[in-house]
């Protein structure tokens, strides 16, 4: 019997505010999407995600009504028969379409999520699509911890502005450090690397002990750009910006427009070591 094909699961975290972590996470998945890939995003920023703002969605259904139908058809015996497609939205832009499962609509409905339910509903996505795209909140929470460990790779985010947030970072890479991942597994990423500030990137390379595996320019201009007009910078005309995200997607799959292979012709990217904070702590 042939193995079952999971899609691999690529989540941006931080452990700052405001770091780009969403546009990250939309232009990584519609870069996937324009090369090819069946990929869905998921916003699980649970109390407040911008997915759908910033792609100016207006969601029908969201996580919290998938939610929902899940303990319904538990009761009834019936669970086996759910499916997450119901809940999806579609993004479409000039033929790139985007599957996006929107986060809760209201803050009460994200506090009551389950992180049995979201492990339940991304296994489902896993069997269904390429590409696993996850925006996370900026904690770690138990529902984080079981993301880190389900991921093939995160990218964790940070700027070089204020002390603050250097610290949060090396609290946050420590430890990610101590949950013993293999070392492909995390991808440092510096965001806004070219902004002014009086804090070099070399003397937070060595704060944290590590090099940024990469560094995305400051592009204000793309980035509100395309906010404004729900529109992905990868998707869009060229920019220093869209252009740098497309290269990190590019080193991610080992593909770019132009050089494309079937997705399941190969494994796109490092699998992570079995085990991790949530399994180790929390229980499967």
């Amino acid at each position: 019997m042939a193995e079952e094909v999971n899609g691999v699961v690529l989540t941006a975290f931080s452990t700052a505010s405001a770091v780009g972590k969403t546009l990250l996470s939309i232009n990584m998945a519609s870069e996937l999407a324009a090369l090819g890939a069946k990929v869905c995003l998921i916003d699980l920023d649970l109390q407040f995600g911008d997915v759908c703002n910033y792609l100016q969605l207006f969601p029908e259904k969201t996580i919290a009504d998938a939610q929902a139908e899940m303990e319904i058809q538990k009761e009834m015996g019936t669970l086996d028969s759910f499916n997450i497609e119901n809940y999806i939205s579609i993004y479409e832009h000039d033929g790139t379409i985007l599957k996006v499962l929107p986060s809760p609509q209201r803050v009460e409905e994200g506090y009551n999520m389950s992180d049995k339910s979201i492990k339940i509903i991304l296994t489902q996505l896993r069997k269904n699509y390429d590409y696993v795209v996850v925006d996370t909140a900026s904690m770690f929470s138990t529902l984080n911890l079981m993301l880190l460990d389900e991921s093939t790779i995160v990218s964790f985010m940070g700027i070089v502005d204020f002390i603050p947030t250097i610290k949060n970072m090396k609290i946050g890479m420590d430890t990610l450090r101590s949950l013993n991942y293999d070392s492909n597994k995390i991808r440092l990423v510096l965001n806004r690397s070219d902004a002014q500030t009086f804090i070099s990137m070399q003397d937070v390379e060595k704060l944290l002990d590590a090099h940024f595996d990469f560094t995305l320019p400051n592009d204000f201009r793309a980035a509100t750009t395309s906010i404004k007009t729900g529109v992905p910078m990868v998707l869009a005309e060229n920019t220093k910006l869209g252009n740098s995200l497309k290269n990190m997607v590019a080193s991610y799959t080992n593909r770019s427009r132009g050089t494309m292979s079937s997705f399941t012709e190969e494994e796109p990217a490092p699998k992570k070591k079995s085990g991790g904070w949530f399994s180790r702590f929390f229980g499967d």
